[in-house]
């Protein structure tokens, strides 16, 4: 049997502008929620703070550590330390800000525990939040880190902690770089060694160079 013209199978094909416009209007928001809805995943891969949200490169696609580092006792760490450094690590201290040198250290190169020696930041991710403490906009990897709520001091902050070295690094806030990330991890340069590009290779974090520029 011949179909006439505009009709399929038979059936007659006419513009419907309800069910066309309705089906224009759900494709349409499904397209705009396809944009900005952040993906499913950990902390860094959403990066949703109120109405920001700025896709980066997830952790998982960032090289992982080839060395199995290892958390020294406390009675190691006080004999290796300064007392200050163990004291901010163990015992949660926070150092005087501008105290250090590492929130103005401009070089290229990566920032690690300074209790296991496992790489945590990368000079990539550091910039200049004027609040006297090196800041980042992530770690090296998401699964680094752990993250607890803070009401010390009378106030409700979220702390960071080295997951396999228990060292309290700092807290975390959401006012930092929108076009970034929006977060900001304010550090104690005291929990962190800081280790140069040109050393990296030497000092066996060879692997990481590819995140490092300069």
């Amino acid at each position: 049997m011949e179909r006439a013209a505009g009709t399929i199978h038979g059936k007659s094909q006419r513009y419907r502008p309800y069910t066309d416009f309705g089906f224009y209007l759900g494709y349409t928001n499904f397209m705009k929620k396809a944009r900005i809805s952040p993906p499913a995943g950990d902390r860094e891969t959403r990066m949703m703070r109120g109405k920001r949200y700025m896709p980066i490169q997830p952790s998982e696609q960032r090289p992982k550590q080839p060395v199995r580092y290892t958390r020294p006792s406390d009675a190691q760490l006080k004999k290796r330390l300064t007392p200050q450094q163990f004291a901010v690590v163990r015992k949660d201290h926070t150092e005087e800000p501008y105290s250090s040198s590492y929130w103005q250290e401009q070089r290229p190169g990566i920032y690690v525990d300074i209790a296991t020696g496992e790489p945590l930041f990368c000079s990539n991710d550091k910039f200049d939040a004027g609040c006297g403490w090196p800041s980042f906009t992530r770690p090296i990897r998401q699964d680094l880190l752990e993250e607890r709520p803070d009401h010390s001091l009378g106030m409700c902050r979220t702390e960071v902690r080295s997951k396999l070295g228990d060292s309290h690094l700092g807290h975390v806030f959401d006012d930092g770089p929108a076009e970034r990330g929006g977060l900001r991890y304010c550090i104690n340069a005291a929990a962190l060694r800081f280790i140069p590009k040109s050393e990296m290779q030497r000092a066996g974090y060879g692997y990481l160079l590819p995140l490092v520029d300069g």
